[in-house]
């Protein structure tokens, strides 16, 4: 079976599901088959089980699997491009208004050729080695590469080109070739600068004519970081003379992608970063020839995924993981030895997993089953009820099959009687007949009527008796019947309990935290954003993005900020050595951007202090999303000893409580390394406990998978602990029960220093002062890496247009001077 896993922005911060969480998602959206299907799922969900598996009736649900979320992770949905659209009157522009008629012959698309036959595939064909794919980059591509649809304006352009909005529809048109144009060309070599002077000439006449809108256009897409952002050969020159000084807290990838941005548009900008180095919850183990990655390590897809020109402008090994991930179980044998878990057992198991999550989806969003007793319910709890609802119709169906059979033995105690009355009415008639019949001829009429009715009666009886017999008969054959098929005594057994608390576990991974603790209506919010393509790993570490980013900027590590005073004239930093212990030391500036994880945020007592403290607004958002936690055992080995074509190897726990301990390998590097994870509640459990005892405990799983001889002691080990790391103090957000995609907004927005309400126009001697980036601020790619990426390039934008100004601003028309 496949599992498919979420990139995330830290070490727990890879996944999954993704088995995931985020599914997945790869899923259609169970509120999209939340109808018929869903009120099967809930109402009536077959009883499902054998003695010793899922029962064959959801084998039914093999032939629909295609459409069924793949969840060895997140679940996830099909890709969707990121983008609000501006209002439908200017935005859907018929084909007459766009296109003109040879336009609209160029776009008929080519008779299709006619289809080759392809060569049937093995059954079980090994995945074959491949570089990764990159999108095509057309017109149409590259809007979709950046995450924008190709033929309509987004809310954001509108607001920024309204005059564009308020001209004929052949303008927009305009506008939009130019965009798209521009990216295209970004697209095509994004290790050189985009300049405006060099991609003038490169766009094609008519569209050319009006150089003053491909400037703004142009620099729109800069500002907002489209084009000309991550690693690239300038042509021309950094602005000598900084305008505003900008502090940035924190160097992971928001941080880093917003100060090079920030340094790009001419602003004076200091990056504090209390570690020993760069990249946050990006940080990669490397020894030697030993390599892996302690936080954030898979690529989820390369279309519409900012890394994509990231990976062209930085040498990142790129290397697609196979899905293949064969699970092993105890199975309780004197050797002690785990065995493969059958692949029908698997994929059944697999299916109930996902039939589980489909009727979890219909309670929340069909039947509106999103608080118990005025508190909101998590997925856990839905997953759970859902699961005894499983058991409660199993024991009302086993209820239901012994009163049947009660019922029939009745039925067959009623028709023995009858049989038994019949059989002396029969020897009664045959007596009668007997002594009627032996009167001497000739007989009277009246006696030879008395023949003949006894003869009738006698016929009749006999015809009632063999009728009654053979539906005594038929009655039996259905109870033996009935007795020897009798319905599962349980809808899971333990065995498969063991293999679904895996895919449970694998959910847990995908969001980084306990079941119980995730939204059931909103804990997969960002499922229609998930990029498209295979997932991937950096073979050479993913720290070579934030160290690539880091180049050339001011960055003063070991400075740990305890405390933010803004005010109408700037801000203040205090920070801390924390490296020599030393005394404080102040940073001024006039903004400062806080790119601390959500965990620090979340810490009480606090970690970093707001002067004045931050609105309840804020706050509340905060403490509502959730920080969850994942961790990750690294074995480095002299040799390999497991199956090298697979990159995943799972093994399921004895307990649902021990479900997220050491349940799934990871085989990803050049190096003989294995990672193995750590999450749920057991992520949390062993950050209290040793080294020694957790590599103990993942080699004794190894070994109970390959054997004792075949496993070696580790040449190097390494164990994280998120939750414990002062820096972080966890992985990577989730959707708490109680919480909303909202929250990831309201934790984007700039605080001011005086009282605003969220969304209203800000004032000029009210401007916002402290900014707000990370994976925890952005709703449509929250707990991962191109999330953070992405949120820093907003931020970037959104300051360098408070204080610089947009430079696409509609040009201001000089009043014609009087002649005297």
């Amino acid at each position: 079976m496949e599992r498919k896993e979420k990139d995330n922005a830290s070490s727990a911060n890879s996944s999954g599901d993704e088995s995931s969480r985020k599914r997945e998602r790869d899923r259609s959206s169970p509120r999209d088959k939340d109808t018929k299907e869903g009120i099967h799922l809930l109402l009536n969900i077959p009883a499902g089980v054998s003695r010793e598996s899922v029962h064959s009736d959801q084998s039914n649900g093999s032939s629909n699997n295609e459409n069924l979320p793949e969840r060895r992770q997140s679940r996830r949905k099909r890709p969707r491009v990121e983008y609000k659209e501006m209002d439908d009157k200017l935005a859907n522009l018929s084909e007459d208004e766009y296109f003109s008629e040879e336009e609209k012959m160029s776009k008929q698309p080519p008779p299709p050729p006619p289809p080759v036959p392809e060569p049937p595939k093995p059954v079980e064909e090994e995945e074959v080695e491949s570089e990764p794919e990159e999108p095509t980059v057309g017109l149409d591509g590259a809007a979709f590469s950046a995450r924008l649809p190709a033929d309509k304006m987004t809310s954001q352009e509108a607001a920024c080109f309204p005059d564009i909005v308020q001209s004929p529809p052949q303008t927009q048109k305009l506008f939009l070739y130019i965009r798209n144009r521009l990216l295209q060309l970004w697209y095509e070599n994004p290790k050189v600068q985009l300049t405006f002077e060099n991609a003038l000439p490169l766009i094609e006449a008519p569209y050319n004519s009006d150089g003053p809108l491909v400037m703004r256009v142009h620099t729109y897409l800069e500002r907002h970081g489209y084009v000309n952002f991550g690693i690239y050969k300038r042509l021309k020159p950094l602005p000598a003379k900084k305008f505003g000084k900008v502090l940035v807290i924190g160097a992971g990838i928001s941080g880093l992608a917003a100060a090079r941005q920030l340094q790009t548009f001419g602003m004076d900008v200091t990056v504090l970063e209390s570690r020993d180095r760069v990249g946050g919850r990006v940080a990669t183990f490397r020894k030697g020839s030993y390599v892996a990655d302690l936080g954030a390590m898979v690529v989820t897809g390369l279309g519409g995924n900012p890394l994509t020109i990231i990976s062209k402008q930085v040498n990142m090994e790129l290397h697609k993981i196979k899905q293949k991930c064969p699970l092993y179980e105890s199975n309780g044998n004197t050797s002690g030895l785990s065995v493969l878990v059958p692949k029908e057992k698997d994929e059944m198991v697999e299916r109930e997993f996902n039939r589980l999550l489909e009727a979890t989806s219909f309670l929340s969003h069909q039947m509106d089953f999103n608080y118990m007793q005025t508190k909101p319910v998590s997925l856990g709890q839905a997953l759970e009820l859902v699961i005894k609802l499983q058991e409660k119709q199993v024991k009302e169906q086993k209820c239901r099959h012994v009163r049947k059979i009660i019922e029939m033995q009745e039925d067959m105690k009623s028709f023995q009687n009858k049989l038994i009355g019949l059989k002396d009415s029969i020897l009664m008639l045959q007596k009668q007949y007997k002594e009627a019949n032996e009167v001497k001829t000739p007989r009277d009429v009246t006696s030879e009527f008395v023949v003949k009715a006894k003869q009738r009666d006698l016929q009749q009886a006999v015809k009632d008796y063999e009728e009654l017999k053979d539906k005594l008969k038929d009655l039996e054959g259905k109870v033996t019947e009935l007795e020897n098929n009798p319905p599962s005594d349980v809808y899971l057994s333990s065995r498969d309990r063991q293999i679904l608390d895996w895919h449970f576990a694998n959910l847990e991974f995908a969001n980084a935290t306990p079941l119980s603790t995730l939204s059931l209506k909103h804990w997969d919010q960002d499922d229609d954003f998930e990029f498209s393509g295979h997932h991937l790993t950096v073979r050479n570490g993913y720290s070579c993005v934030p160290v690539a980013l880091s180049e050339g900027l001011d960055i003063k590590l070991y400075t740990a900020v305890r405390q933010i005073r803004y005010s109408h004239s700037g801000v203040e930093v205090v920070t801390a050595n924390t490296k020599s212990q030393g005394g404080n030391y102040t940073y001024k500036a006039d903004a400062v951007l806080v790119t601390l994880p959500l965990g620090v945020l979340k810490q009480s007592p606090p970690a970093v202090t707001f002067v004045p403290p931050l609105p309840d607004w804020k706050m509340a958002a905060i403490q509502r999303l959730g920080f969850g936690n994942l961790n990750k055992v690294v074995l480095c080995f002299d040799r390999i000893f497991w199956d090298q074509t697979v990159n995943l190897f799972g093994h399921v726990g004895s307990t649902t409580a021990s479900r997220g301990e050491l349940f799934l390998f990871w085989n990803l590097y050049r190096a003989p390394v294995l990672i193995a994870l750590v999450a749920g509640e057991a992520a949390q459990i062993m950050e209290n406990v040793s080294d020694d005892v957790i590599v103990g405990r993942t080699l004794a799983v190894l070994k109970g998978i390959f054997g004792n001889n075949a496993v070696p002691q580790p040449k190097e080990t390494v164990v994280t602990r998120w939750r414990a790391d002062p820096w972080s103090r966890g992985s990577y957000s989730y959707v708490a029960a109680g919480s909303s995609g909202n929250d990831y907004d309201l934790l984007a927005i700039p605080v001011t220093p005086a009282p605003v309400v969220p969304g209203a126009m800000p004032q000029p001697n009210n401007l916002p002062r402290v900014f707000f980036a990370g994976e925890h601020t952005i709703r449509n790619y929250p707990a991962t890496v191109h999330g953070a990426l992405l949120s820093g390039l907003r931020e970037a934008g959104r300051i360098a247009d408070q204080f610089l100004g947009p430079p696409y601003a509609v040009p201001r028309q000089t009043p014609p001077v009087a002649h005297q």
